[in-house]
């Protein structure tokens, strides 16, 4: 079966629209969706001398979906607020950008779309328009109704979770407990076996300060929060070493011993 596959165009003034349309180039085993303002893909485009046939998208339930065909781009169009210029965000158009990932969702939560791909949004920009915004993340988890939500990026056989997402560094210490690190290796155990068909994955789980808090000297979260916690995984199954230093864990050789990382922080899994 052919996914349908929702691709939200992101910032305007930023790099999505040209993303969009180098995706669009390529020959893709899913029908490809794109959600941004015709005008704006035709207009970059045109300025990267890209040749990109722009098609509109026509929702047809119950219609099966077709594979991607380079060199073309089913869209559907919602329109900017005001013109936008390359390298120039505008907070008229934060309206537009959220559109494009509520209409996403909807199409998601609906059935319509199997799964959704997000070029990249200025959270800044968001923010100054007066919506609070963090990310994706707590976007789809808020839209889903979702109580926790797990980000987790993979290139290859790299896998890295993240026990937090995006929050301050001084607020990280406070938002990692016992409960929510157990909760976050089940949820990363239970998708590992679902989506990558690995039964038993073997998740190795950072420490928080440097050196995994060298025994408590460099900070005592690890033998406070972590290891506790760590013991509470095992115990339920889950095959969870650890506390591990961020960074070493990354060493190759070391990699190669676990399917997927569980770090504490945003930059220190990204």
């Amino acid at each position: 079966m052919t996914p349908r596959i929702a691709l939200t165009s992101g910032e305007p003034a930023g790099i999505g629209p040209e993303l969009c349309l180098a995706l669009a180039l390529e020959e893709l085993p899913c029908e490809l969706v794109c959600l941004a303002d015709r005008a704006l893909l035709s207009e970059r485009a045109a300025r990267l001398k890209l040749a990109v046939t722009l098609r509109p998208y026509t929702q047809r339930p119950g219609a099966a979906a077709a594979a991607h065909r380079g060199g073309s781009l089913s869209v559907e169009h919602l329109s900017l607020a005001c013109p936008s210029v390359p390298g120039r965000p505008d907070t008229a158009n934060v309206p537009y950008v959220l559109a494009l990932a509520e209409r996403a969702v909807a199409g998601a939560l609906s059935g319509e779309f199997d799964a959704i791909v997000t070029a990249p949004v200025h959270k800044r920009v968001i923010n100054d328009a007066g919506v609070r915004f963090s990310g994706h993340t707590e976007f789809l988890a808020q839209r889903t109704h979702s109580p926790r939500v797990v980000m987790m990026l993979t290139a290859g056989e790299l896998r890295v979770a993240l026990a937090t997402t995006h929050l301050p560094l001084r607020a990280v210490s406070d938002a990692i407990t016992a409960d929510s690190l157990c909760e976050s290796a089940a949820i990363l155990a239970r998708d590992l076996a679902r989506w990558w068909a690995i039964p038993a994955p073997r998740i190795a789980v950072c420490g928080l300060n440097p050196h995994a808090g060298e025994g408590g000297y460099l900070g005592d979260e690890e033998l406070r929060v972590i290891t506790p916690a760590i013991a509470r995984m095992q115990a339920s199954g889950i095959r969870a070493e650890g506390p591990l230093p961020a960074d070493t864990v990354f060493v190759p050789r070391v990699l190669a011993g676990f399917d997927a990382v569980l770090a504490m922080y945003h930059d220190q899994g990204l």
